[in-house]
């Protein structure tokens, strides 16, 4: 049976912490950041942990 590959777009997007959690950073941070407040802008700018309702699937997909 073949290797399974790690999904290359996840691999980018989600870090795994020394005690095994998953961290990703938060959406709307791109563009248009003018109207957004310096609050939500720094809030947004913070990593977060991965839902528990999809922890098994993306941990499915880095390969773990």
């Amino acid at each position: 049976m073949p290797k399974m590959k790690t999904d290359s777009g996840a691999k980018k997007r989600i870090k795994i912490t020394g005690s095994g959690k998953l961290r990703r950073g938060k959406a709307f941070r791109g563009h248009l950041m003018e109207k957004k407040s310096s609050v939500r802008a720094r809030r947004l700018g913070r990593e977060t942990d991965i839902s528990p309702g999809i922890e098994k699937n993306v941990k499915r997909l880095m390969g773990l």
